[in-house]
């Protein structure tokens, strides 16, 4: 779990970008970077160190994680499921869901707002 440079990434210059490379991880802490914030939806980048995790709630939208690093347990509707690196989960709107990183894993959130 190296301390990596967070290289910058501008959505703007249509190059591409390393989604395993934009966020880094820290020491028992939860990253985020934002890389679209739009009426929408969003689209934002999230680091876990393992054993970190979002405790229970509800989103009024549908979203998609996509594990883009490690294992996740992401529990939907008390149902706990193990994600892992290239796997993907939808979180329906409305439905009770949470977040266990079972190693430090790195996921891509896209919710749609519309």
């Amino acid at each position: 779990m190296a301390d990596e440079k967070q290289p910058t990434f501008d959505i703007h210059s249509g190059q591409p970008g390393n989604l395993e490379n934009l966020i880094a991880y820290q020491k028992d802490s939860v990253v985020s970077k934002t890389i679209i914030g739009k009426k929408t939806g969003t689209v934002t980048m999230f680091a876990f160190d393992k054993g970190q995790g979002l405790s229970e709630h509800t989103a009024p939208f549908e979203a998609i994680v996509y594990l883009v690093d490690g294992e996740a347990e992401i529990t939907v509707d008390t149902k706990p499921q193990k994600v892992k690196k290239g796997e993907m989960i939808i979180l329906p709107a409305n439905i009770p869901h949470a977040l266990l990183a079972l190693s430090p894993f790195k996921m891509l959130l896209t919710m749609i707002k519309s």
